[in-house]
């Protein structure tokens, strides 16, 4: 759902599109737009042909989703949830957007469902919720990093998705931690004539025992705010691209 191609990016291969293309073995990736699954959901659940432009059903479409709540985010999320359902992917792992709109994503069918006595578009949302709601088949990992601002968002999207939605939250990602570069190395680079002789060295030293002690902090915050939440810690690494992705890969659980 990410339009910027991240993850893409960070795999290795060209942005795709909304069929899925192999990224790897056992490996496939697409990306989410409204159009193309507002015309997957008419040729699957309303028997409408396919057609190449949506036209005048879209600007209709348009005018329901800008007017009524959760219709735009239901697509996406029902797009996810069918894949889930159909048992295409033994795992589908999904790129959300900010957190400013995933939990309307997230909550959409719950949306819908309130808005929608009966027929068969209530009859969808009850099996989406199905799926978000069992804490055996879906969690949302929350990632981020140990600062301030960061750590105040995370606090606040957990909290919401607790109170506006039935998701679990499966756990909380930190990345980027400074690495901890040890009590002997911090002694030696505080030393008057290393600093002298090393003054970059030195200095780098400092800097990096000063960000982990602050990240530290951080993380205290996140296991004070959240208790009972896991958290999982990512080391900061030197790697971009698939090697990147292949070693934070290995960092979790």
């Amino acid at each position: 759902m990410d339009a910027k191609g991240a993850a893409a990016a960070l795999l290795g291969v060209p942005v795709p599109g909304y069929e899925p293309v192999p990224a790897g073995e056992n490996l496939s990736v697409m990306a989410m737009d409204t159009e193309n699954s507002l015309r997957e959901y008419l040729r699957i659940h309303l028997r409408i042909p396919f057609v190449t432009r949506l036209g005048p059903l879209a600007a209709t479409f348009d005018f329901v989703a800008d007017a009524a709540p959760g219709v735009r985010e239901v697509l996406a999320v029902g797009k996810v949830c069918w894949e889930v359902r159909e048992r295409n992917y033994d795992l589908v792992v999904v790129d959300a957007e900010a957190s400013g709109h995933v939990v309307a994503q997230i909550a959409s069918p719950r949306t819908i469902k309130s808005l929608v006595p009966r027929g068969p578009l209530r009859d969808q949302t009850t099996w989406m919720l199905g799926i978000l709601d069992d804490p055996d088949c879906t969690g949302a990992v929350v990632v981020t990093t140990a600062e301030e601002l960061p750590v105040t968002e995370t606090v606040a999207l957990v909290g919401r998705l607790r109170a506006e939605t039935n998701t679990d939250v499966a756990c909380v990602v930190v990345n980027a931690v400074e690495p901890d570069v040890g009590d002997a190395a911090r002694t030696l680079a505080a030393e008057p004539w290393f600093t002298e002789r090393c003054p970059q060295h030195s200095r780098s030293v400092m800097l990096s025992a000063a960000r982990r002690t602050a990240q530290r902090e951080s993380v205290a915050v996140l296991t004070g705010a959240l208790p009972g939440v896991p958290l999982v810690e990512v080391p900061l690494h030197a790697e971009t691209g698939a090697a990147l992705a292949t070693a934070v890969g290995g960092d979790l659980p």
